[in-house]
């Protein structure tokens, strides 16, 4: 099986959808892969990189696309990658379709394209294996984005998520106690504020 890797075009889209050691892991597997030039750049992965994992190197989204059976994203195709699928194409992509536009509904039907939302596959368990890695990191990143919206300058009430003596560190609620609440959880306990969660679920906050 032929698999594209084109690079994101969607504003701070740093991401890539495969590394080097995915790519390794399908051309081990007897599958070829295209990636495109500079598609890893944002999350460091080199061009080279990729070459050494076995990947050859297209120099567009068209090339990606165009060569690709199965097309390997993180977002949802943009409106200038739509005339770019082919028709019984797999896309494989946060797709989030709930919220996606006609244009990119159209241009799935029409070609036949079975999409694969990566935010919809779940385990037996309710799980979803996809989602967890990016919960994980927005959870963690929450107390350092929260901190910095806190600072005065950036209109905040300049509270210090952790306080100083003589001054208690700052109350934080989060709602729902699921992969992403419990790493800003842990994460806001690490710097010293007051993490209260709500959840409708008794067992997870006996869990937490």
């Amino acid at each position: 099986m032929e698999f594209g890797v084109p690079k994101e075009v969607r504003d701070l889209e740093m991401r890539v959808g495969l590394t080097p050691p995915g790519v390794s892991a399908l051309v081990k597997a007897g599958h070829t892969v295209y990636v495109e030039k500079g598609a890893g750049a944002g999350a460091g992965f080199s061009d080279a990189a990729y070459q050494e994992a076995g990947a050859q190197t297209v120099y567009s989204a068209a090339e990606a696309y165009g060569r690709a059976d199965a097309v390997v994203k993180v977002t949802r195709p943009a409106a200038q990658e739509h005339s770019l699928f082919r028709e019984g194409q797999v896309i494989g992509s946060f797709l989030s379709l709930q919220t996606a536009s006609l244009d990119l509904l159209e241009a799935l039907t029409s070609r036949k394209i079975t999409a694969i939302a990566y935010e919809m596959i779940q385990e037996d368990d309710g799980a979803h294996p996809v989602m967890a890695p990016t919960s994980e990191a927005a959870g963690r990143l929450a107390p350092i984005i929260a901190g910095e919206l806190l600072m005065s300058r950036k209109g905040g009430r300049g509270v210090l998520l952790c306080g100083v003596p003589g001054v208690p560190p700052a109350a934080v609620v989060i709602v729902g106690g699921g992969t992403l609440g419990t790493n800003a959880a842990r994460a806001f306990l690490g710097m010293g504020a007051q993490v209260t969660v709500l959840d409708t679920n008794p067992k997870r906050l006996q869990y937490l």
